[in-house]
């Protein structure tokens, strides 16, 4: 394979299934050098293509994830418990429970910290909200 820019799904996999052909070479031969040559092809493609959330939004890490392993909102049923709270929660008009949070952890692999993080945030920014809007009444 001539290296060169990735631009397309196919450029991808065919650098992918190279690296992993790659992947025992010795740094600093021919082959190593191709290889971490790739890898930074193959990063660069990655980071525009499937960037990773910064875990500040539940919501954006479950899109993220649901995304990457190509699952659907009727998905995620069995770990936020209806069709009607996935809504609710990918609409951000309801949080993640401390269950919901554990069913998503258990059940997708998904980090904890990454579902609870910035939910508490959010939830003091909101108590903030509410006690600045009190105190001018």
């Amino acid at each position: 394979m001539e290296i060169k820019p990735i631009r397309s799904e196919a450029d991808y996999q065919t650098a992918l299934k190279e690296i992993e052909i790659l992947i025992e070479s010795q740094p600093g031969t021919h082959e190593g050098d191709r290889m971490d040559v790739l890898v930074t092809l193959v990063e660069a493609y990655e980071a525009k293509h499937f960037p990773i959330p910064e875990p500040d939004d539940p919501v954006e890490v479950l899109e993220y994830y649901m995304e990457s392993r190509g699952l659907s909102r009727s998905d995620l049923i069995a770990y936020l418990g209806s069709k009607e709270r996935v809504s609710e929660v990918l609409n951000r008009k309801r949080g993640l429970s401390l269950q919901m949070v554990q069913r998503l952890h258990a059940g997708l692999g998904i980090p904890a910290d990454l579902l609870i993080a910035k939910q508490g945030h959010k939830a003091t920014s909101i108590v903030k909200s509410r006690t600045k809007s009190q105190v001018r009444v």
